[in-house]
């Protein structure tokens, strides 16, 4: 078993707290992803797990074993670091083979392993040459290779294809989800790319401060997160945020903002009546911002008025940045639509798609 268990566990480098109280449970053969911005913690979470860095308080278990206080090349997992940390004068057969004649594995048991590594991933044809003579997508593969050949019971993936380019990325992406699944085996994978994190996971941990925001599945993720940060971080673009309150009339539930004021579908509006007059944070992801013109049948669309600030053309779909009395916000809308920057124009919001948090505590209320 390679499930991993994060217990109480926090890092502190002097005053600053990088983790903070981490409790997790990552299950064999699980694919999990930590995301979150620039120093929020998520490497150094994934730094303990490898022993690189000193857990200040709590345990790390991996299967039933506490490693705490086991050394890193003794925890039977393998790192593939953002840098691709090839040694320049050794071939790509032998930056593979390196680990594995340090602990002193046979010959042939190495040549066996390298060559099915090599096999997985493509680059048979590169083992006689040097780091030098690779592209940054063949680096990377060779740095997947180099752990797949120790065959261990969890891969720790840190921010690997942040030095590819976007078309690489999107191919090496497919390429390491693919791996999972011929290797079965944990994968733990950081990455501040939400879009890497949705579209390899099969369950994500977002991270913000050295505290875990939400454990959950993309999905349920996309479709119900916990608080404004994750509900912000997660989807692209992010999700637009109007302050305003709730409030009743005939019976009825609204939300009230600057600049508009839309009814919340009765089937959807119990979890509201105590925020009745209350300050709120309204919710709405672009894709919910439709052209009423080209707006699919059967949901619950509100009309809105707004002026269009900015129009980008994306082939597939338009993105639409509209400001309604100070509120900027982002619509994306079906290629057909034919509006222009500066005009006064209507766009619906998706009534069965909202988000409603909090104003104190940022949290969503369900």
């Amino acid at each position: 078993m390679a499930n991993v268990t994060y217990e109480h566990v926090t890092k502190e480098f002097g005053n600053v707290r990088a983790v903070n109280d981490l409790n997790m449970e990552i299950a064999d053969k699980e694919f999990l992803v930590f995301v979150g911005p620039s120093g929020c913690g998520k490497t150094t979470a994934l730094r303990l797990l490898a022993g690189l860095e000193e857990i200040s308080s709590g345990q790390i278990l991996i299967g039933d074993r506490v490693v705490n206080d086991v050394a890193p090349k003794d925890r039977d997992i393998a790192m593939v670091f953002q840098s691709y940390a090839l040694y320049p004068h050794l071939t790509v057969f032998d930056n593979m083979a390196f680990s594995l004649k340090l602990r002193g594995t046979p010959k042939e048991e190495i040549k066996k392993r390298v060559g099915e590594a090599s096999e997985i991933l493509g680059i048979n044809e590169l083992l006689d040459r040097k780091p030098r003579q690779l592209s940054g997508g063949q680096r990377q593969r060779v740095a997947v290779g180099r752990a797949i050949v120790r065959h261990p019971k969890v891969f720790l993936f840190d921010e690997p294809l942040s030095n590819l380019d976007a078309k690489l990325r999107v191919q090496t992406r497919a390429e390491i989800s693919k791996l999972h699944q011929r290797l079965q085996t944990t994968f733990i994978y950081v990455t501040h790319d939400q879009t890497e994190a949705m579209t390899m996971a099969s369950r994500i941990a977002v991270i913000n401060k050295g505290m875990l925001q939400q454990l959950d599945t993309p999905q349920a993720m996309y479709d119900r997160p916990a608080n404004m940060f994750v509900a912000g971080f997660i989807g692209s673009p992010a999700m637009n945020f109007f302050p305003g309150k709730i409030t009743k009339e005939g019976g009825k539930l609204f939300v009230e903002t600057a600049g508009f004021s839309v009814a919340i579908p009765d089937d959807r509006a119990k979890p509201y009546f105590d925020y009745v007059d209350k300050k709120v944070v309204f919710g709405v992801r672009p894709e919910d911002v439709k052209n009423p013109e080209f707006m699919p049948p059967n949901i619950h669309g509100e009309k809105i008025s707004c002026k269009v600030d900015v129009i980008e053309l994306m082939g597939n779909e338009i993105y639409l940045y509209l400001v309604s009395s100070g509120n900027s916000f982002v619509a994306r809308v079906d290629p057909r639509t034919a509006f222009k920057a500066g005009e006064e124009v209507e766009v619906a919001l998706n009534m069965d798609n909202f988000h409603i948090f909090d104003t104190e505590t940022e949290k969503a209320i369900r």
